[in-house]
């Protein structure tokens, strides 16, 4: 078992200090290894003067949704003083996942990896690496993110972006802070480093690239796919790529360069986050070996990445993707603006899937669900908008939303085909989009608006990608199937804290099937009160 302590932390960066919410003191947090199969137990003690909650990215959590982590959703956060113990099976996962806090901004310092292994005995589908490395980026605010996003809600504007992004914690030199220290990764030639890449940013997708380094893909969000090359990856926050690189150069120090993407008008962190890759026996003060970084606005970058990607579909890895579909659903997401008598110029930006902003409850939602609580949520949000409009052309007259705690009500074992489609209202925007609870495949993607007659021919129900987070393209459309095999109530979420902070966020409520392995167990009994 691990004893995790949320504790208050003064850290350095960008030369300024501020005390920074951790686990065990560590940015970023530290790691949690565990094979498939693996019971995974881990009492969280909570410190610091905030609730906290962990959520477990992309762990499937089988019957175990009192250990998701959302809060008010599967549990009312640990308050200060107060502890929870997190217990949950990884079951049928082996790859790369990450943990991080889920309740207001916390996870800006608040994240570490997840490093499932195969059970012993079970090879890679890939060659055997010689050495393992994990490589989280994030970003760094100088300022006290709380109250960043409590000012930006108090005002109704968008909150302030980064100041840096980070690579295992550091930024690298910057204009204003030559004295950062750089993340460097130091290899042996001849080697092959099997890279653990996660993006645990707050707001921004972003590149991974490095220089004179091709890197082979082999997983994606903890699920292995067909191995391709490229020297530039392309990770929506929460995402992760595992990818195998070779040294092959002898000697030498190269650069790794982290950049955002964004193509469209909002403001975002255009600061590249910088480390090397520096070879053993290589002396003193070599120069590093540069790259090019994409553009900000590189879309045709992130659509051959996204495109490339492939489930391994072997006989050991089979790709069930469901064939049949019992819920066709149709979500669009985006921005509005709100009335606000409080705010900046009388009017918040807000967002919503079709044109319901969630409203968060006070009970958790799972907790409401067991104990049949009435009053917490409504099971009639809507499967399609209640007023269709060209999504991504002009925007509507009215951009106001409705407001509301309501899920999608799921049976047991049934299948879904789900449509996300972007729109343009205020301004169309890359969505990364997580489900928890579920692996899901991603069967088309397109831009524009999704056509139901002719699109869906085009979907791969071969070998889809298998993820758990999935970028919505900019004034485009993503098309994902899942079985609901997992009863309890799941968040469905962006994943840019921004919009979820504003709404973008609803749940699918995932009844009970028949017998015990197929419901869901009782609470724990130190389950968090709210």
């Amino acid at each position: 078992m691990c004893r995790w302590e949320v504790v208050l932390k003064n850290t350095t960066r960008l030369c300024a200090t501020k005390p920074i919410v951790t686990v065990n003191g560590k940015f970023p947090g530290p790691t949690l290894y565990a094979r498939e199969g693996d019971n995974v137990l881990v009492r969280v003690t909570n410190h610091v003067q905030y609730n906290v909650t962990i959520h477990w990215h992309g762990v499937r959590q089988l019957r175990t949704g009192w250990s998701d982590g959302p809060a008010y959703i599967t549990q009312c956060p640990i308050q200060p003083s107060q502890n929870f113990l997190y217990n949950f099976t990884l079951t049928g996962q082996r790859g790369t996942l990450l943990w991080h806090a889920h309740i207001s901004w916390l996870r800006t310092t608040m994240y570490g990896a997840i490093v499932i292994l195969p059970k012993k005995g079970v090879p890679y589908p890939f060659p055997k690496p010689d050495k393992e490395k994990v490589i989280i980026l994030g970003e760094w605010w100088k300022a006290d993110t709380e109250a960043v996003v409590n000012q930006a809600m108090q005002t109704g504007l968008p909150p302030n972006i980064s100041d840096a992004h980070t690579i295992n914690g550091h930024a690298g030199p910057v204009s204003n802070c030559s004295s950062e220290a750089a993340y460097t990764l130091h290899v042996e030639d001849g080697k092959t480093y099997l890279l653990r890449i996660i993006n645990a940013a707050v707001n921004d997708e972003l590149f991974f690239k490095t220089a004179g380094h091709e890197m082979t893909v082999v997983d994606v969000d903890a699920s292995y796919t067909k191995p391709f090359k490229t020297d530039t990856l392309f990770l929506g926050p929460g995402q992760t790529t595992t990818a195998l690189l070779k040294t092959d150069k002898g000697t030498g120090k190269y650069l790794i360069a982290i950049s955002p993407f964004m193509d469209t008008i909002v403001a975002v962190d255009n600061l590249t986050g910088i480390g090397f890759i520096r070879y053993n026996h290589t002396i003193a003060f070599t120069p590093a070996t540069l790259t090019t970084i994409p553009p900000v606005n590189a879309t045709s970058v992130t659509s051959v990445f996204s495109e490339s990607l492939r489930s391994l579909n072997s006989k050991k890895y089979p790709c069930n993707v469901p064939l049949t579909v019992d819920h066709s659903l149709f979500f669009t997401i985006g921005v509005g603006i709100n009335p606000c008598a409080t705010c900046f110029n009388g009017s918040r930006a807000v967002a919503a899937i079709n044109n319901v902003t969630f409203v968060m409850p006070t009970t958790a939602l799972l907790q409401a669900h067991y104990y049949g609580i009435n009053g917490v949520f409504t099971d009639d949000f809507p499967g399609k908008p209640m007023i269709p409009f060209n999504y991504t052309g002009t925007p509507p007259a009215n951009l106001q939303t409705m407001n509301g705690t309501r899920v999608y009500r799921l049976a047991y074992n049934s299948t879904v085909q789900l449509v996300i489609q972007g729109n343009s209202i205020l301004a169309p925007e890359s969505h990364p989009t997580h489900l928890h609870g579920f692996n899901f495949f991603v069967v088309g993607r397109g831009v524009g608006n999704f056509d139901p007659v002719k699109d869906p021919s085009t979907f791969n129900l071969v070998d889809p990608v298998e993820r758990n987070t999935v970028s919505v393209p900019t004034a485009g459309w993503t098309a994902i199937r899942f079985r609901a095999d997992n009863p309890g109530v799941w968040f469905f979420h962006c994943h840019l804290e921004v919009h979820t902070t504003w709404g973008l966020k609803m749940a699918f409520l995932v009844d009970n099937g028949k017998g015990p392995n197929e419901s869901l167990p009782p609470p724990p009994s130190d389950l968090p009160k709210c």
